[in-house]
């Protein structure tokens, strides 16, 4: 049961307050006009003598007239009284409707802005409530709340340009330590010793190179996607597992047609992300990884499913976050830790959502949803 509004609720405490107050001043009007008939209004005058009505049948119809006078005038005050009450109350409760909903929009403003923000995680940060009007609790809580989020967003953007920033410094000692591992490698006096330390090193330097370059696409999918075209995500998962062949593991597609919308760049490492997962993460030997796409009611996905070691559901949630791995050949892997992370944060940068289900018997199977968008929506 859907639970009252405050809207509704102020609006039943002013009508209960005017039910009220008017029953009771309906009561005491009847008992003032009651008590007035009985004891002075209605007194017997007739004949031009005052007093109280005279004995006998003449008496008996004064009186008789008089009781007909007081039930005739306090049914007409209870009457005409309850009437008037209704009246008020309903015209209260209608006013007081109104008033409760001009009263309760700068909330609404509020409560609308915070979903919009809510909806949008970091990126919808810039947007400030502003609500203009009097100094009042409510423009205080309204000030108070742009003040937090000015605040968080401050502080995604600095995280953000410290990831990035950090990121490019980081490439050029690595891209120039690549390269003198590569001279001394490759140099004619090497001994064996010397080769094999330097095909060491130089698979160390690869994978720095390679958490540089998650980290800053991390960075970068982690922003709102501005401009977009149009994209089939049948051509992606196609040319992302075309590309992606594995002795040891094999690679299979059902590119259905999914068209959305977003950037092509992203999208494509997206599905690399997931392909390259499943193949990192899978059996010694005879494993498999099957990528899909297609359209659903909600939008359209991409799964990749893949065979791999048992995941325990209670953490499939941390897969996602970045540098978790699972157990200690994940431990061990030579991938970074961001794959999924950066699957996550392009799904949600496009508007999409992702979750994963452990398979029965070993491995995930990965779905990726994004909202539908045809390609007649963009110009060719």
């Amino acid at each position: 049961m859907r639970k009252m509004t405050i809207r509704t609720r102020l609006t039943l405490v002013v009508g209960g307050v005017l039910l009220a107050g008017g029953l009771l001043l309906l009561g005491i009007t009847y008992l003032l006009v009651f008590q007035q008939l009985g004891s002075k209004i209605f007194m017997a005058k007739t004949d031009g003598i005052d007093g109280p009505p005279p004995p006998g049948a003449a008496g008996n119809a004064i009186s008789n007239i008089q009781g007909e006078i007081r039930s005739d005038a306090t049914t007409a005050v209870l009457t005409q009284g309850s009437i008037a009450l209704a009246v008020v109350v309903v015209i209260g409760l209608a006013f007081s409707w109104l008033v409760a909903g001009r009263l309760l929009q700068p909330l609404h403003q509020v409560t609308e802005t915070a979903r919009r923000i809510a909806g949008a995680p970091d990126r919808g940060l810039h947007e400030r409530i502003a609500l203009s009007g009097p100094d009042d609790e409510v423009k205080e809580l309204a000030d108070t709340f742009d003040l937090m989020i000015a605040r968080l967003d401050k502080s995604f953007d600095v995280q953000r340009r410290f990831i990035a920033n950090a990121s490019h410094e980081l490439r050029t000692p690595l891209t120039l330590n690549r390269t003198l591992l590569e001279v001394s490698t490759d140099h004619p006096d090497a001994s064996p010793e010397l080769r094999q330390l330097g095909r060491t090193l130089l698979a160390v330097n690869d994978r720095h190179e390679r958490l540089i370059d998650g980290l800053l696409l991390l960075a970068r999918s982690e922003r709102a996607v501005a401009d977009r075209s149009y994209v089939d995500l049948a051509d992606v998962v196609a040319h992302v597992t075309a590309l992606r062949q594995d002795e040891a593991v094999k690679v299979t597609a059902t590119a259905d047609e999914a068209p959305t919308s977003g950037n092509a760049v992203l999208l494509e490492r997206l599905v690399h992300n997931l392909v390259e997962n499943g193949v990192r993460h899978n059996v010694p030997s005879g494993g498999w990884v099957h990528a899909e796409s297609g359209t659903r009611p909600d939008g359209v996905y991409v799964t990749v499913s893949n065979t791999g070691p048992v995941v325990p559901p209670y953490e499939v949630p941390n897969l996602f976050e970045p540098f978790r791995r699972l157990g200690p050949d994940r431990a061990a892997g030579s991938g970074a830790g961001l794959g999924l992370s950066i699957v996550r944060a392009v799904a949600a940068a496009h508007g999409g959502k992702v979750f994963a289900d452990p398979r029965d018997g070993g491995g995930l199977t990965v779905t990726v949803i994004l909202p539908t968008s045809p390609s007649s929506e963009y110009p060719t």
